[in-house]
């Protein structure tokens, strides 16, 4: 048998416009009303029409994750999984699908996520990172979409966004490794177009000023984040006269590149060269040596982001100074790539 809102609503002793709060999610409606109608759901096996609520509510119930990039590096990189899972979490509890929307550039992605935006597919969406002069924030924010942004933006201090100290986070890493004793530090950043390398050169370079440490041209290196980044930048280094003893790296995936090359070459980890990466990903607990890295929490910041997104979605006129910026705390997981053994 098909039941409609009217049996629901008839069974669970509410009207009609109860039933359809509790299925749009209707913050006023109270908890005890939601668990009773949301039980009667249950027990009659209710599957509401979604094409018929959507044309009244003008939701579509779903938002997209941005990618940087349609390519598999993606998908193996832990950092994107794991901000990934925390926004798909939060917002099933939320009663909201996800859809997965990226591009091979930056025109892909703005055109990718334009179709399901004008195309009522989705009702907002989250970015995954930031660019200097980025057009799909420019895109999003002009044409008033609602919207998210993990990281931090150059063009608009206004817009809702999850972020980390980046500039902070890499004056802890190099701090470390100066107060292991090292003074020629080298850095390995991201592609220079990304916030988040310029903000991490940024930090690097400020404990070392601060320190009155030089820092060398030729030991701050460019690279995609990619394992192979890592090897192509030990190569590098091996080619210089002087080279530094510890790295600040700007992902895991690029430090297990660096770990390869290094082995492959017969120098030691830290003996040789210590190295503190970002991102704490799984693997680098299991890694050998054990890493070093900048725990940045993407579960959180995903699941943070999926929240404040669909908060203001139902609450379009209420952006209060909590919702507006949020800043997710960062630790130094210290491991044996930036410590020496005591014998």
């Amino acid at each position: 048998m098909v039941y409609k809102i009217k049996d629901v609503a008839k069974r669970a002793g509410v009207s009609s416009a109860t039933v359809s709060r509790v299925l749009s999610g209707h913050p006023a409606t109270p908890k005890e009303t939601v668990k009773r109608v949301r039980r009667v759901m249950e027990e009659m096996n209710f599957q509401p029409n979604l094409v018929a609520k959507n044309l009244v509510s003008k939701t579509t119930g779903s938002i997209c994750v941005v990618l940087p990039q349609i390519s598999e590096e993606s998908f193996s990189n832990s950092f994107y999984i794991e901000m990934i899972r925390g926004i798909v979490k939060q917002a099933r509890d939320s009663g909201y699908d996800v859809i997965i929307s990226s591009g091979a550039n930056e025109t892909e992605e703005k055109e990718a996520v334009s179709r399901l935006l004008r195309g009522r597919q989705v009702d907002g969406a989250i970015l995954l990172c930031s660019r200097k002069e980025d057009a799909v924030v420019e895109f999003l924010k002009t044409g008033g979409y609602p919207f998210v942004l993990v990281g931090r933006s150059n063009q608009y201090d206004d817009i809702l966004s999850v972020q980390t100290n980046n500039v902070t986070a890499a004056y802890d890493a190099t701090r470390h490794l100066i107060s292991m004793g090292h003074t020629r530090i080298g850095f390995i950043s991201g592609p220079r177009e990304l916030i988040v390398s310029a903000d991490r050169l940024e930090g690097y370079r400020n404990a070392m000023r601060e320190s009155e440490l030089r820092v060398c041209p030729d030991w701050v290196l460019e690279g995609q984040v990619l394992r192979d980044s890592g090897y192509r930048a030990m190569s590098a280094y091996m080619s210089l006269s002087e080279r530094p003893t510890a790295l600040v790296v700007v992902d895991d995936l690029i430090s297990f590149g660096l770990l390869r090359s290094l082995k492959e070459l017969g120098y030691r980890v830290p003996d040789d060269l210590a190295l503190v990466s970002f991102n704490n990903i799984q693997l680098v607990e299991l890694s050998s040596p054990p890493i070093s890295s900048i725990d940045m929490d993407m579960y959180f910041q995903g699941y943070t982001a999926s929240q404040i997104l669909i908060r203001s979605l139902k609450l379009p006129g209420n952006r209060s100074s909590e919702m507006h910026k949020q800043i997710v705390p960062h630790r130094l997981i210290v491991r044996e790539s930036s410590v020496k053994a005591r014998i």
